[in-house]
C-alpha cells in the first residue's frame, strides 16, 4: 500500500504538467512490462494440420478419378487459412475432376507477400510431399486465391518458383553487373507441342485469383463455357515508343495481326497513337495499358470479353496484387478478370521486356488447339521470375 499511497499523494500536490508526466510514466512502465511478458512467452506454433481436418477439408473431393480425366494432370494448391482459398479450390477440383492425392493444403499467411523462410517451411516443403506421393503427371499447377502472390526479397513470383522447385534446370544470370537478374530460361518458349512434366522437368503453374473470390470461380465457369471464336480479336499498339524492347514488342503486335488474319479471324489492329477499346466483347486482346501515353481509365474498364478470351498487357507490376487497388498506379490484370476475361499474364514486380509474352506466338498456339497454360508458356522466355498466369490450365476451346 506504500506505493498507492505515495502516488496519490504526488498526484493531490501536483500540478496540471507533473500529474500528465506522472501518467506518461506509468504508461511506459506497463508497456515495457508487457514486451517483457511477451519476450518470456514462447511462440505459439500455427495449429497443427490433422488428420482428421485434412480429411474434413477434402471430403468432398473424390478420391479417385477416371484415368482419362484432365484433373489428374493438375495439382491444386489451397490455403486452409482462407476460406475463399478452399471454395475456390474445392469448386475446381469438382469441375476438372481433380482426385486427392494431387490436392496440397497449406496452412500458411493470407498475405499478397510472403519471406523467403516461411515460403520454404509452409509452401515449398508440403508441395514438395504431395509432389513426391504422387502418382499421377502433375503436368500443371493451379494456386488460388488466398495463397501468397510474390516473394519479398527477390519479387519473384510464389507462382514461378515453386513449379520449378524441382527442376534440374538451372537460374542463369543476365543484364549488366551492376543490376544482374537470375532467372531460368524457359525450355518450353517458342514451342508448338503438347507440355509434360515428365519432358521438360518442371510444371507450368496458373492461378485462379481476383479482386473477389467470385471473380476467382468465374475463370472456372467461363473456361467450361468457352468455345472456339472468329474474334474480334484486338491489338492495340502505341506509335510512341522507340526504345530497345519497346520497338520490338510493338511490331509484335503487328505480327500477331497478319497471322491471326491469315488464319481467318476478325482482328481489329491500331497501331497507335489512341488507345481504344470495342464494343463487341473479345476473343482476344493485347495492349500497352497504362503504360500507352493515351491510357484511358474509362476506355480500358469498357473492355469485356468472351468465354475463352485471354489477353496480355505490356504493363510491369500489372500483377502486383489481386485486392482492390485504392493507391493507384499502373493497370491491373484483376480488372480484365472482373470484366470477363478467362486468361491473362501479369507481372508481381517489374519483369523487363524481354520477359513479357509474345503476341503473335500466345495467339497462334492458342488459336491452333493448345491450353491456356501451355500458350501463355509457349511465349515466355523466362521462367522462376516475375510471372503470374491466371485461368484454368486446361481451357482449351481450339482444340480439335
Amino acid at each position: 500500500m506504500l506505493l498507492p499511497m505515495a502516488l496519490r499523494e504526488r498526484w493531490g500536490n501536483a500540478n496540471p504538467l507533473d500529474r500528465v508526466l506522472i501518467v506518461m510514466v506509468l504508461l511506459a512502465g506497463f508497456a515495457l512490462f508487457g514486451i517483457y511478458l511477451r519476450s518470456r512467452l514462447p511462440e505459439r506454433e500455427p495449429p497443427k494440420l490433422t488428420a482428421a481436418t485434412f480429411a474434413a477439408a477434402l471430403q468432398e473431393i473424390p478420391v479417385e478419378v477416371p484415368s482419362s480425366s484432365p484433373g489428374r494432370r493438375v495439382l491444386l494448391i489451397m490455403n486452409l487459412n482462407s476460406p475463399e482459398s478452399m471454395h475456390i479450390g474445392k469448386y475446381y477440383a469438382m469441375k476438372r475432376g481433380v482426385p486427392r492425392a494431387n490436392i496440397v493444403l497449406l496452412r500458411t499467411t493470407t498475405n499478397e507477400n510472403i519471406d523467403r523462410p516461411t515460403f520454404l517451411k509452409e509452401i515449398e516443403a508440403p508441395t514438395e510431399v504431395v509432389i513426391k506421393a504422387s502418382k499421377n503427371p502433375l503436368d500443371f499447377f493451379v494456386l488460388t486465391r488466398g495463397v501468397p502472390i510474390q516473394l519479398e526479397d527477390h519479387g519473384t513470383s510464389v507462382d514461378g518458383e515453386l513449379a520449378t522447385n524441382e527442376t534440374s534446370l538451372s537460374q542463369t544470370s543476365h543484364g549488366p553487373p551492376d543490376h544482374i537478374m537470375w532467372f531460368i530460361d524457359n525450355p518450353y518458349f517458342n514451342k508448338a507441342e503438347p507440355f509434360t512434366r515428365a519432358k521438360y522437368g518442371f510444371s507450368l503453374a496458373c492461378r485462379l485469383d481476383g479482386y473477389t473470390e467470385a471473380d476467382a470461380i468465374a475463370l472456372v465457369d467461363r473456361s467450361l463455357a468457352s468455345t472456339a471464336s472468329k474474334g474480334p480479336f484486338l491489338l492495340d499498339g502505341s506509335d510512341l515508343r522507340s526504345q530497345a524492347g519497346y520497338v520490338e514488342l510493338d511490331k509484335e503486335l503487328g505480327v500477331a495481326a497478319k497471322l491471326l488474319k491469315a488464319k481467318g479471324f476478325d482482328v481489329k489492329y491500331d497501331p497507335g497513337p489512341d488507345f481504344i477499346s470495342l464494343d463487341a466483347p473479345l476473343a482476344g486482346y493485347c495492349s500497352w495499358g497504362s503504360n500507352d501515353a493515351h491510357f484511358n481509365p474509362d476506355t480500358y474498364h469498357k473492355l469485356k470479353f468472351q468465354p475463352g478470351a485471354i489477353c496480355e498487357t505490356f504493363v510491369s507490376t500489372s500483377g502486383r496484387t489481386f485486392r482492390p487497388n485504392k493507391d493507384g498506379g499502373q493497370s491491373l490484370i484483376a480488372d480484365l478478370i472482373q470484366q470477363g476475361v478467362t486468361g491473362v499474364k501479369g507481372y508481381v514486380s517489374e519483369p523487363f521486356t524481354f520477359a513479357l509474352a509474345r503476341p503473335a506466338l500466345l495467339f497462334d498456339r492458342y488459336t491452333s488447339g493448345y491450353n491456356i497454360a501451355e500458350s501463355f508458356y509457349m511465349a515466355s522466355i523466362a521462367i522462376h521470375w516475375k510471372e503470374v498466369v491466371i485461368g484454368d490450365p486446361l481451357c482449351a476451346p481450339y482444340h480439335h
